[in-house]
C-alpha cells in the first residue's frame, strides 16, 4: 500500500505510476475541489498520458481519499509531493512538508513501519538537519518506529510519465538499511539502476541536475548576446554546429568527462579562448559574467585543493604528486594544475615534494623551475611519500591503485574512488 500526498504535477504522475506497476496507491490533496475534478477523471492541468492513465487506473488500483488520515492508514510507504516554495530570501519553505508529516505522524492507524519519503524537491541537508529532527522531536526514532528518505524527481514536464514509468536512475537517500530494502524492492518493477546514498547526497543529486540544466539554458543565452555584440554571426547555426561535436553522443569521448569535477582546466585551449573571447566581448561592450566567473573559479578550485592538502598533512611529512600535465595521455603542462597546486604548498612551507608523471617529469622539470624532486617510478614515489595527491586521472594510476592507496590519498580528480 502506497500513499501520495499531495496530487499535483510530480505528486499524481507518482501515484499513477506505481499504479501502473501494479500497486495499491490512495492519494491525497489539500485542495477538495481538485481532488473531486480527479474522482470525476478531469486533471486540472496538462500532462500527456495521464488522462489516459487516470482512466486506467481510477478505482482499480488508485483512490483519491476524502481526508489525510484515509491515505496514510495501512500505508507501507508515503510519498510527499507538497509544495516547497521559495521564500523572498530564495530560501525553502518547509511549511507544507512539516505540516503534512506532522500530520502523518498523528494517525493511530499508520502502519507497523511506514517508510515517509520526500519526494519534494527540498535543498541538500534539508532531510538530515530539518525533517529527520522534527520527526524524532516528537518522541519517533528513525529506523525504529518508521523509515525516513528522500528520492528526488527527475520527471519533465510533457514527459513526465514516461520519465516516471521507464526512469533512467532511481535515487534513493537514506540511511536505515530497512527503509532503503523496502524502496528497493518496490522499485524493482521499474527496471532501473537504483543508488542507494546518503540523505545529503540523494537531495544534492536533484540539484546537481537542475543546476547543469540552468547552466547550460545561462551559458547558450550569454554566448548568444556576446555573439551578436560582435556582429556577423549566425548564431543557430552555430550552435547547431556545435551540437555536431562527437563528444555529445559519447564518441570518441563522453561530454560527461567535463562534467565532472577536478581540480580545474589547462592545456592550451581552454584557458585561453576562454579568457580570449570575454576580453573580445568586454572590448566591444559586453561584460560576460558567466565567463568571467568561469575562470574564476577555475583559479579558486586549485587553491581550494590546496586549502584541502594543507589541513590534513604537516610540513614535516613528503607529498608525493601523482601527474604532471594537464590531463592524462598528454605530455602537455601549460597551464596545469600541478604547477598552481605545487607552488600554493610551496608557498606555505612544505619543502618535501616529490613529483612523478608517466611523461611529462622531464618536460615540467624544464619549463617550471619550482624547488622539488621527481621520481622515475610511480614505485619510487610511493615508497619516499608520506602521502599523495592526485592531479592527473592516469590510467597507471587506476592499475596501480592498490599500490597507491597503501598511503594517505588525496584524490583531486575523484578518480579512485
Amino acid at each position: 500500500m502506497i500513499a501520495v500526498i499531495g496530487l499535483g504535477f510530480v505528486g499524481l504522475t507518482t501515484a499513477l505510476g506505481f499504479c501502473e506497476k501494479g500497486y495499491e496507491v490512495k492519494g491525497y490533496d489539500v485542495d477538495e475541489a481538485k481532488s473531486e475534478g480527479l474522482r470525476n477523471l478531469k486533471i486540472p492541468f496538462y500532462e500527456a498520458d495521464l488522462p489516459e492513465a487516470l482512466q486506467r487506473h481510477h478505482g482499480k488500483g488508485f483512490t483519491v481519499a476524502h481526508s489525510f488520515a484515509e491515505a496514510v492508514e495501512g500505508a507501507d510507504i508515503i510519498f510527499y509531493c507538497v509544495g516547497t516554495p521559495g521564500k523572498e530570501d530564495g530560501s525553502a519553505d518547509l511549511t507544507y512538508l512539516k505540516g503534512a508529516i506532522d500530520q502523518t505522524l498523528a494517525s493511530d492507524k499508520l502502519a507497523p513501519y511506514p517508510v515517509l519519503v520526500v519526494k519534494s524537491t527540498v535543498p541538500p541537508s534539508t532531510t538530515q538537519n530539518e525533517i529527520k529532527p522534527f520527526i524524532e522531536a516528537k518522541g519517533f526514532k528513525i529506523g525504529k518506529d518508521l523509515g525516513l528518505a528522500n528520492n528526488p524527481e527527475f520527471l519533465r514536464e510533457g514527459y513526465a510519465w514516461a520519465d516516471f514509468v521507464y526512469p533512467d536512475r532511481v535515487v534513493l537517500g537514506a540511511e536505515d538499511e530497512k527503509s532503503f530494502e523496502i524502496l528497493r524492492e518496490t522499485y524493482t518493477a521499474f527496471n532501473a539502476p537504483i543508488h542507494f546514498v546518503s540523505y545529503n547526497t540523494g537531495e544534492f543529486i536533484k540539484y546537481l541536475s537542475n543546476t547543469l540544466l540552468s547552466n547550460l539554458i545561462s551559458f547558450a543565452n550569454e554566448q548568444s548576446m556576446i555573439a551578436k555584440t560582435i556582429g556577423d554571426i549566425d548564431i543557430p547555426s552555430a550552435f547547431k554546429i556545435l551540437h555536431e561535436d562527437a563528444r555529445w553522443s559519447g564518441e570518441p569521448a563522453k561530454m560527461t568527462s567535463y562534467v565532472y569535477p577536478g581540480c580545474g582546466y589547462g592545456g592550451y585551449c581552454l584557458p585561453k579562448d576562454t579568457e580570449a573571447l570575454y576580453m573580445q566581448a568586454k572590448s566591444k561592450g559586453y561584460e560576460a559574467k558567466m565567463l568571467a566567473d568561469n575562470l574564476e573559479t577555475n583559479e579558486r578550485i586549485k587553491s581550494f585543493m590546496a586549502d584541502e592538502v594543507a589541513s590534513k598533512v604537516s610540513k614535516e611529512e613528503t607529498i608525493g604528486i601523482l601527474g604532471l600535465s594537464f590531463k592524462a595521455d598528454s605530455d602537455d603542462i601549460r597551464q596545469t594544475p600541478a604547477l598552481d597546486i605545487i607552488q600554493n604548498l610551496l608557498d606555505r612551507g612544505y619543502k618535501n615534494i616529490i613529483a612523478y608523471d608517466p611523461m611529462a617529469n622531464e618536460i615540467f622539470a624544464k619549463h617550471y623551475d619550482v624547488a622539488i624532486r621527481y621520481a622515475d617510478t610511480l614505485e619510487e614515489l610511493v615508497d619516499e611519500a608520506d602521502q599523495t595527491v592526485l592531479v592527473t586521472a592516469w590510467k597507471e594510476f587506476r592499475d596501480k591503485a592498490e599500490l597507491i592507496k597503501s598511503k594517505p590519498l588525496h584524490d583531486l580528480r575523484y578518480f579512485l574512488v
